[in-house]
């Protein structure tokens, strides 16, 4: 079923549930009724991110402590967006801590940490250093200024730290469904959020995750990334590859162009796509994503190809009647001479996606092409030095 963006209900980020659960307890501690909802600044207010500067956001829960301190929750809402941590319950335990001593001129400070369910940074690379709890800058100070608001409604004077501790109950769990554990980050997912809200199957957000993990690569000394179109493409590019690191291998999806473009841009001294025959045929007419929505594949092209490569007969003409690039691939396969068909017109295929690799990095760094078979086995290898 075709998607109309327009429809598509935005959400909003893990960092803006921590925002508005920090916001709520602080209210209740300085002695306020727990909130129903509570509006928190979006970091687009002071990053130019194209998001509104404010949101509402409603308060699942909301309580004080037995042993001191308040505790607010929030249900993250990812709008339309498939999002891992969408339902994800975010809790954000808050204590007023007294500090002894001149604090100068500051009277207040916020302090956030990391609890149960909240990853922890490993690897360098990331915007957070290692050894830290997984909340990124821009939540980190959407946070803090969500506190601020709070203590300024409320009226009072308040000295010394409010210490914020965000937590999810089911983190670690849903982090196993996320890239965090490829990015060194264990043990929960990570409070992200650039824009505070989530836009309903972004290009920007997906890409967000490859620089970051481009930038892992790169900080723990990978000299080529293995760039895969998925989960099994990777997987079975680690069986080919295993003698580079872990973070070497980086999940590009359909961003054919930017993946090469932002490879080249950490100066990675060479790549290689791991790909299946669907996604090599639209990479080897050079679109720069190959995504169902954003690129369609030249099917007369694709069947030109699979003749020069040898497919004749009733096979081709079954492969004329395809609508799908696996319709051509199977006709190749059954062909007499399928198995020497197959290789040549995925070598075809490779180089082509090879050659406008290259060219999508401006020809900074030279890249090759992994082509397999739903079970593994290698169909052909162009190596970056144009090689099959």
């Amino acid at each position: 079923m075709k998607r109309d963006a327009k429809a598509l209900r935005t959400g909003f980020t893990t960092g803006t549930a921590a925002a508005a659960a920090a916001k709520a307890a602080t209210i209740l501690l300085l002695g306020h009724e727990p909130p129903e909802v509570v509006e928190v600044p979006l970091p687009s207010s002071w990053n130019g991110a194209d998001a509104p500067p404010r949101l509402t956001i409603p308060i699942h829960k909301c309580a004080a402590l037995p042993y001191g301190g308040a505790l607010a929750g929030v249900v993250k809402d990812a709008g339309d967006d498939p999002d891992v941590t969408d339902g994800a319950l975010i809790l954000a335990e808050v204590h007023l801590l007294k500090e002894e001593g001149d604090l100068s001129d500051t009277t207040l400070r916020v302090e956030v940490a990391g609890g149960a369910g909240v990853g922890r940074v490993t690897l360098p690379g990331l915007p957070v250093s290692p050894g830290l709890a997984a909340i990124n800058p821009e939540p980190l100070r959407q946070i803090e200024y969500a506190v601020y608001e709070a203590v300024k409604a409320s009226g009072k004077t308040v000295a010394g730290v409010i210490r914020v501790i965000v937590s999810v109950p089911d983190g670690e769990r849903l982090a196993k469904k996320t890239m965090n554990p490829a990015l060194g980050i264990l043990g929960g997912i990570s409070i992200l959020g650039t824009r505070g809200t989530v836009k309903p199957f972004s290009h920007e957000a997906y890409l967000a995750t490859v620089r970051q993990a481009l930038d892992v690569a790169r900080a723990t000394g990978a000299q080529e990334i293995i760039l895969a179109t998925g989960g099994r493409s990777e997987r079975f590019a680690r069986g080919l590859w295993p003698e580079n690191p872990p973070t070497a291998f980086v999940q590009a999806g359909d961003l054919f162009a930017a993946g090469c473009e932002e490879a080249a841009q950490r100066g990675f001294a060479k790549a290689h796509w791991a790909v299946f025959f669907g996604k090599l045929a639209k990479m080897a007419q050079g679109l720069p994503s190959t995504h169902a929505r954003e690129g369609k594949l030249d099917l007369a092209a694709l069947v030109e190809r699979a003749r020069t490569a040898g497919l004749a007969g009733e096979q081709l003409d079954r492969a004329r009647e395809s609508a799908t690039a696996r319709g051509v691939l199977q006709a190749a396969r059954e062909c007499p001479d399928g198995q020497s068909v197959t290789r040549r017109l995925a070598e075809a295929l490779a180089h082509d996606a090879a050659d406008h690799a290259c060219r999508f990095c401006n020809f900074a760094m030279p890249v090759g092409v992994a082509v397999f078979d739903e079970q593994g086995g290698i169909v052909c290898l162009v190596e970056p030095d144009g090689m099959s």
